[in-house]
């Protein structure tokens, strides 16, 4: 799973070194820096066994003994990484150049303008404001190249992504001025924006898929997951929703708290939803309050091999108490619980602290003694058959757990295992002409999209954009042209292309709707046809 590459300086270290250096090392970290956790028994602990002059000494003598120049900050950092890998796959290092990054995924919110954006052919393309947000309140519209960010020219001059981020997010109360071209008016619009906190969302559409059942899709469960769920829900109350199903599928977990709540909402008594359990932490139970706010009727989760941590939480509580249904394949097998310590230094350490248990008592945490073996664990699934035969699953804990109202088996030991397997789609697998194409699709569309901006506005449902727009064969030939440039092709495999055509037309016509009708339309065309929503919908008819 995680791939440490030591620097070129500490390679050239004798073997037993790097060892060394990295246990001494993190003695020190610990004992430098401050740990925000109040444990003075364990800081005393740390202080009776270790002595931080020698760690002091090492570094001195490397820095101004070693045959070559060395980097401190990589060879601490190299060391702090190494160390935590001995212990298991999830406790890790946070450098401070990538805190803030890594805090805003799971805050659920960041300081900016508030505008998604792709770089294409060198020029900043606005894919879409932030509803809401400070550029979106000003008028700046999706299609619009950002051609100056202040009074310095941006289009044409290499900038990388991180380049423009740094550029446009900023302190909540700071101005930035850009100039956007519209259209084929060549013409600078000028937008001083105010930058504010702008919402990264975790619920990436929500929507009626027929007149009783609903469906949420979640990417993650960051700190304001609980709430939009809330949002999606009361929304689709007034729509008639009577049933949901709730896609997990990529889903790696995050704030097991906004799990419980989301769980909370799914039973009318008093249950246990998770606990969790480690060494030093004693016993936490997580358990529903039994104050329901929506009444939904039958519950459906959509899980794969990408479904980890959090998202196996909810399937895992859901599957214990027969609440509904588990659909998919086997998920990712996380159950470990990590604990944010942030270091004096501006970095952090996310530490394993326990692991959490389903309401039968399964762990669904997968082995992790060899692993170079849990890396390649997803190969693994592949190679096996896994993904395309459900016998070919394999269960590493044979012990029997009981759901609590049907008193159904069910296993632990590397993930959840579905009620209803759905195989893996393999037919484009081997296809290398649609996994290139595939990273083209979003850049061909925004420099289509001011052509087909008008028709697009006549569409005013995403049903009514599903029925009437369609993606020509010109189209397609337009688009499969702009993949052999990109590419520097001179021809494309006839089988191949054959193959690939209706899923790259599928995904053409999704991003088109998602110029209009934001996530909820990208998903509403991609889930047509998907046979584990169709599962799903069979599961709650029945």
């Amino acid at each position: 799973m995680n791939d440490y590459q030591k620097p070129d300086p500490l390679k050239k270290l004798n073997i037993w070194l790097p060892l060394l250096l990295s246990f001494i090392l993190v003695i020190g970290m610990l004992l430098g820096f401050k740990l925000n956790t109040g444990d003075s028994a364990a800081n005393n602990a740390l202080n009776a066994h270790s002595n931080p002059g020698t760690i002091e000494e090492l570094i001195r003598l490397i820095e101004s003994k070693y045959v070559d120049e060395t980097d401190k900050d990589k060879l601490i950092e190299t060391a702090i990484t190494h160390v935590l890998k001995e212990l298991d796959p999830h406790s890790s290092y946070i450098p401070a150049s990538r805190l803030q990054s890594v805090n805003e995924e799971l805050k659920g919110k960041f300081e900016g303008v508030g505008i998604q954006f792709t770089l294409l052919n060198d020029t900043i393309f606005v894919v879409t404001p932030i509803p809401g947000g400070p550029a979106d309140q000003l008028g700046v519209l999706a299609g619009d190249k950002i051609i100056q960010i202040e009074d310095s020219t941006v289009a044409g001059i290499g900038l990388t992504t991180d380049d423009v981020i740094d550029r446009l997010k900023g302190e909540k109360g700071s101005k930035v001025k850009i100039g956007v071209q519209r259209g084929k008016n060549k013409k600078i619009i000028d937008y001083v924006i105010t930058r504010d906190v702008i919402p990264l969302y975790s619920v990436d559409a929500a929507y009626m898929i027929n007149e009783e059942t609903g469906y949420i899709k979640v990417n993650r469960f960051s700190g304001t997951t609980y709430q939009e769920y809330m949002k999606a829900l009361e929304g689709m109350i007034n729509d008639g929703l009577q049933n949901v199903i709730i896609d997990l599928r990529g889903n790696p977990g995050g704030y097991l708290s906004e799990v419980a709540k989301m769980l909370d909402q799914m039973f009318e008594e008093r249950r246990l939803l998770v606990y969790t359990e480690g060494r030093t932490s004693s016993r936490k139970d997580y358990k529903s309050t039994g104050r329901q706010l929506f009444p939904i009727n039958k519950i459906t989760i959509l899980i794969d091999e990408g479904s980890a941590s959090a998202s196996e939480i909810l399937a895992g509580a859901v599957q214990d108490h027969d609440r509904g249904m588990i659909i998919g394949r086997r998920s990712f097998g996380k159950g470990l619980v990590q604990e944010q310590y942030n270091l004096s230094d501006g970095s952090a350490l996310r530490l394993t602290v326990a692991r959490y248990y389903t309401p039968s008592g399964r762990s669904i945490q997968k082995p992790y003694d060899d692993m170079d073996a849990y890396g390649e664990e997803a190969y693994n699934r592949f190679k096996s058959g896994e993904l395309v035969n459900q016998d070919s699953i394999n269960i590493t804990d044979t012990t029997k757990y009981y759901t609590t109202v049907k008193n159904r088996v069910v296993f632990g030991g590397g993930g959840i295992m579905p009620d209803v397997f759905i195989p893996i789609d393999t037919t484009l697998f081997a296809n290398i002409f649609y996994a290139k194409a595939l990273q083209y699709v979003p850049r061909f569309v925004y420099s289509e999209y001011e052509g087909y901006k008008q028709q697009l506005k006549k569409y005013k449902t995403v049903q009514v954009f599903n029925n009437q727009f369609n993606v020509t064969d010109a189209m397609m030939t337009d688009f499969i042209n702009f993949v052999k440039s990109e590419e520097s092709l001179s021809k494309v495999d006839s089988a191949e292309l054959a193959k690939a055509k209706e899923k790259l037309r599928q995904r053409l016509k999704a991003y088109f709707a998602r110029q209009v009708f934001q996530d909820n339309g990208y998903f509403y065309i991609m889930n047509q046809g998907d046979p584990m929503l169709k599962a799903a919908l069979e599961s709650v008819n029945e």
